[in-house]
């Protein structure tokens, strides 16, 4: 779950430097829970995708996850 202040600082300042103005008829709470439902929705699709690729859609490859694994040892340590 997003960080509600975070995202509406972020919104501030990007629609400030492009110089977008909130209508006054948009609340701008509910902008920021739209925006945060929306990027969520669109993150767990997208984590769903990856998990896909990653277990080879249901027939991992061990070796090569065990490959990655050690990749990440190797930074580590």
């Amino acid at each position: 779950m997003l960080d509600r202040k975070v995202v509406e600082w972020l919104l501030l300042e990007e629609l400030k430097d492009r110089g977008i103005r909130i209508p006054k008829r948009i609340d701008k709470e509910k902008l920021v829970e739209a925006f945060c439902r929306f990027t969520e929705d669109d993150y767990y699709e997208w984590l769903k995708d990856n998990f896909k690729t990653f277990f080879n859609h249901g027939n991992p490859d061990w070796g090569w996850i065990e490959e990655k694994i050690a990749e990440i040892d190797d930074k580590l340590h």
